[in-house]
């Protein structure tokens, strides 16, 4: 079974963001999922980057005009 966290970044500025996911990460059991929102831009851009370095799975499932939403896959 699979389980849910959601961490809501919209208006949280870099590399607030990116921290916040880190540590939310850490939390999370094996096979839980990360949903998060986040704006576009920058924060889009430097979370994507730390989450391919920190070789997580992730996928966009969501677009709007200000802001996105991801799911990441602990596996660890």
């Amino acid at each position: 079974m699979t389980f849910l966290k959601y961490l809501d970044l919209k208006s949280v500025p870099c590399p607030l963001n990116v921290v916040k996911i880190k540590l939310a990460l850490e939390k999370l059991s094996k096979n839980e999922q990360l949903i998060v929102e986040l704006d576009k831009g920058e924060p889009e851009e430097m979370v994507f980057k730390n989450l391919k370095e920190m070789g997580c799975f992730y996928e966009q499932i969501k677009g709007h005009e200000r802001f996105i939403k991801i799911k990441i896959l602990n596996e660890k």
